[in-house]
C-alpha cells in the first residue's frame, strides 16, 4: 500500500511539474501565408518572427524566465482565410497576433479584431502588424488593438520619392502597382509627389495589375520600352515583382528601377547582374549600413535559415513586445498596449517611437543600389555576388507624416 501511495504521488508531481512548464510558456499567434504563390514571403517572415523569438527567449525570456512559443496560422492570402485563422486563435485563447503578408489581410484582421474585443471584452486580442501597409489602418480605420512596426507606405514613398529627386537625368517614369489597397495608395502618392517636388518629370505610363494573378510581363516591359521610360517607380512585392524584373532583364530593358520590395526573398537572385547600378530599394535596413550594429544577428539568422535577413520591423515588433511585457509585468493586451503607446526604442538603427496618436512607428530609412561587392558592400545577398549600397538615409523625424486617426481607447 505504501508503495502504491509513493507512485501515484510521483505521478502526480510529475503532471504537476507539465502543467507548471506548460503554463510557463507564453504563446503569440503568427498569422501568415504560409501556402499558395505568396507562401515564399509568408515562411520568411515567420522565421523573422521565430528568430526574434528565440533571441528574446536566449536571453532569459519575459516575465522572469517565460519562453514565448510561436504558432502559425495560415492565411492562404485571403482575407476570408484570415478570418478562419483569426477564429482557431481565439479558439486556442491566444492574445497577441503578429503579421501579415498583404494589407488586404491585414485589413481584414484589424477589423474581426476590433469586433472581437467589442464583444469580448476579458479574451481582448492586439494586432502587432509588420507587413500591412495601407496607410489607412493608422488614419481612417485605425483602431486601439492595432499597432504598425514598420513605415507605412505613404513614409516609404516619401523616403523614395526624395531619392528620386536628387537624380538630375530622371526625366520619364513609368508607373506599375499591384490593384489593391497597398499599391493603389503608393500609385496616388507617387503622383502627389512627383508633381510637388520634381514638376518637369513627365510619367509616361501608369499600370494597375491584378495581385499575384499575372504569369507574363513581357507586354508591360514592352509598353514601358514603347514609352521612353528612363526610370520605373513600383511598390510590387513578391512574384509580381520577380516576374516584372526577369521580363526586364530577358528583354534587356536599360530603365532603372526605383522600389519599395526589392530586399524580398528570391528577388536579388531573379535579378542578379542586370540590376547592378538601376535597382534601388528603400527599406528600414539592409545588411551594408555603415555602423554594422545587426550584423551579427544578421549572420546569425543567415546560418541558420539559409537565406537573408533584413526585415526589422518584425524584430521590432517582438522586441517591443517583450519589453511592453516586461514594463507593465503584465499579459492583459490593453495593459501591454498602453506601454506600447509612446514607447521609444532602439531596434539597431537609431532611436525609434511609437506615435500613440495612431499606433503607427516612426524610424529611420535607408535608400540603397543593388551592386557589386567592394568598398561599402560587405555582405552578397542571397549568395549572389552582388549586395546593396546606402545611397540615402531619411531621419526618424522627416518621416512623420500627418495623421486622421480618430481613436477610440477602451477604459482601462
Amino acid at each position: 500500500m505504501p508503495r502504491c501511495i509513493i507512485v501515484f504521488a510521483f505521478l502526480l508531481q510529475s503532471l504537476s511539474a507539465l502543467s507548471t512548464a506548460a503554463a510557463d510558456t507564453i504563446k503569440i499567434a503568427v498569422v501568415e501565408t504560409l501556402s499558395g504563390p505568396p507562401a515564399v514571403i509568408g515562411k520568411w517572415w515567420s522565421n523573422h518572427v521565430q528568430m526574434a523569438v528565440d533571441q528574446v527567449n536566449a536571453k532569459g525570456g519575459i516575465l522572469g524566465g517565460r519562453k514565448i512559443e510561436t504558432v502559425a496560422f495560415d492565411t492562404k492570402a485571403s482575407p476570408q482565410e484570415a478570418l478562419v485563422a483569426f477564429k482557431a486563435v481565439t479558439d486556442q485563447e491566444i492574445r497577441f497576433v503578429f503579421g501579415t503578408t498583404g494589407s488586404h489581410v491585414a485589413l481584414a484582421l484589424t477589423d474581426a479584431i476590433a469586433k472581437h474585443n467589442a464583444r469580448h471584452p476579458e479574451n481582448s486580442v492586439l494586432f502587432l502588424n509588420y507587413g500591412g501597409l495601407t496607410p489607412e489602418m493608422t488614419n481612417e480605420k485605425c483602431n486601439f488593438w492595432h499597432f504598425r512596426f514598420d513605415a507605412h507606405a505613404d513614409m516609404k514613398v516619401d523616403a523614395l520619392i526624395r531619392q528620386v529627386v536628387t537624380q538630375k537625368s530622371i526625366a520619364k517614369v513609368y508607373l506599375v502597382n499591384q490593384d489593391y489597397a497597398y499599391g493603389q495608395a503608393v500609385r496616388k502618392l507617387f503622383r502627389e509627389l512627383l508633381a510637388q517636388r520634381r514638376p518637369d518629370i513627365e510619367i509616361v505610363g501608369d499600370d494597375l495589375i491584378q495581385l499575384q494573378k499575372i504569369k507574363d510581363f513581357s507586354p508591360y516591359i514592352a509598353k514601358i520600352r514603347a514609352s521612353g521610360a528612363d526610370t520605373v517607380l513600383t511598390s510590387n512585392w513578391g512574384p509580381d515583382l520577380i516576374l516584372l524584373m526577369r521580363a526586364s532583364h530577358d528583354s534587356g530593358l536599360p530603365a532603372r528601377y526605383y522600389t519599395l520590395n526589392a530586399h524580398f526573398t528570391g528577388t536579388p537572385t531573379a535579378i542578379g547582374e542586370a540590376g547592378v547600378g538601376r535597382l534601388i530599394n528603400v527599406s528600414p535596413w539592409h545588411a551594408n549600413i555603415a555602423d554594422g550594429r545587426l550584423e551579427q544577428y544578421y549572420v546569425e539568422y543567415k546560418k541558420q535559415y539559409k537565406e537573408e535577413w533584413n526585415m526589422l520591423p518584425h524584430k521590432n515588433a517582438v522586441e517591443m513586445w517583450a519589453k511592453a511585457v516586461d514594463t507593465t509585468k503584465s499579459l492583459d493586451p490593453i495593459v501591454v498596449a498602453k506601454a506600447l503607446e509612446g514607447m521609444r526604442y532602439d531596434s539597431g538603427t537609431g532611436m525609434m517611437w511609437m506615435r500613440a496618436e495612431d499606433h503607427q512607428l516612426m524610424q529611420p530609412q535607408y535608400a540603397y543600389m543593388f551592386t557589386k561587392l567592394g568598398p561599402g558592400v560587405k555582405h552578397d545577398i542571397e549568395n549572389t555576388g552582388f549586395g546593396w549600397r546606402t545611397e540615402g538615409r531619411t531621419e526618424t523625424d522627416e518621416t512623420v507624416p500627418p495623421t486622421t486617426c480618430k481613436m477610440e481607447r477602451p477604459p482601462m
